[in-house]
């Protein structure tokens, strides 16, 4: 049921992110000439509970929408380094806060269509302020936190734009019984 790659051309092969155009053919022999792939390293977000019970979410500006986003904190897992330690490096990265405890709650696709990567999530419970933001030169973020009721209003009404971190949201509430499936 699988297609056959016949060939396959990088367009681009940058720190994170590598572009590639393939030719393909299906399984009945039709031959697809163009079909552009977007290859990106395991990624990760969470939803960060803080031991007050308060929601630790990031505001920042994705250029690719052209919007400023109320998001949970995640990113890019570092070659060689287990997803466990990335959630905790890239939590404490860029909200200066660290958990006491981080749980799979999910693992997703984004966009199977043109991506060719899986993000796992996580929830990530016990938080305290312990340190300054380290963030990455082009990040500027603003750490937000957010009561767990408001939160749960904002997922209900379409108020978290980024779709995986509603997903994480979503799990993660479920997980803590603050929603019901069914």
């Amino acid at each position: 049921m699988n297609w056959k790659i016949l060939s396959s051309e990088y367009l681009t092969d940058k720190n994170y992110f590598r572009a590639r155009k393939d030719k393909c053919v299906t399984p009945s022999g039709k031959i697809i000439p163009e079909y552009y792939v977007v290859e990106l390293d395991l990624t990760l977000c969470a939803l960060g509970i803080t031991e007050d019970n308060q929601a630790v979410m990031v505001k920042q500006y994705r250029h690719p929408v052209g919007k400023i986003l109320l998001e949970i904190p995640g990113g890019f897992v570092d070659k060689n380094e287990a997803p466990e330690k990335a959630i905790a490096r890239e939590l404490l990265e860029e909200t200066g806060y660290e958990f006491s405890k981080y749980e799979l709650v999910a693992e997703m696709a984004a966009n199977p269509g043109v991506l060719n990567n899986y993000t796992k999530l996580y929830l990530a419970t016990g938080g305290r302020k312990v340190a300054e933001q380290k963030l990455d030169v082009n990040e500027e973020i603003k750490v937000e936190l957010v009561p767990m009721d408001a939160l749960i209003e904002m997922l209900l009404h379409n108020k978290i734009e980024q779709s995986l971190h509603a997903n994480c949201i979503f799990y993660s509430l479920l997980k803590l019984g603050r929603l019901k499936a069914g």
